[in-house]
């Protein structure tokens, strides 16, 4: 069972990320107030942002620990999910919070488009990840 589960995990983390991505955050803007919208979206990719770090963390921790170890190519996606998560939320929230306020060199607009390259580059390693978990010998057993 738990080889199942770890199979399943990567699809439903893609299926988060391109729901928020795709549903959620398009949807706030188009039915709040700005102020409004951004709170309800700064909500959803703070939440989306954890539980990217404890999925990497908990798939990355399950890969060491069993039969499925020498799968270099799934760590290496599981970090590059993970690396995204810390840079393009931890890291750059607190620039872009500045931004607003007039500090920093650079501006909202640039740290936002840099935010969504790196989890455009996050939901691109959960999505191979999740592809690769299709075939038997990917994180299963």
């Amino acid at each position: 069972m738990p080889g199942r589960l770890m199979r399943l995990l990567p699809g439903l983390w893609a299926g988060l990320l391109l729901c928020v991505a795709g549903l959620a955050a398009p949807a706030a803007f188009a039915t709040l107030p700005g102020a409004e919208a951004g709170k309800v979206v700064g909500w959803l990719f703070r939440r989306e942002a954890w539980i990217s770090l404890l999925l990497a963390s908990w798939l990355l921790a399950w890969r060491w620990s069993g039969p499925q170890a020498g799968r270099a190519a799934d760590a290496a996606l599981l970090v590059g999910a993970a690396a995204c998560t810390l840079l393009g939320y931890f890291a750059l929230q607190p620039l872009m919070a500045a931004a607003r306020a007039g500090q920093g060199q650079l501006g909202f607009g640039a740290l936002h488009a840099l935010s969504t390259v790196f989890f455009g580059v996050k939901a691109l390693c959960v999505l191979l990840l999740a592809w690769r978990t299709t075939v038997p010998t990917a994180l299963a057993r």
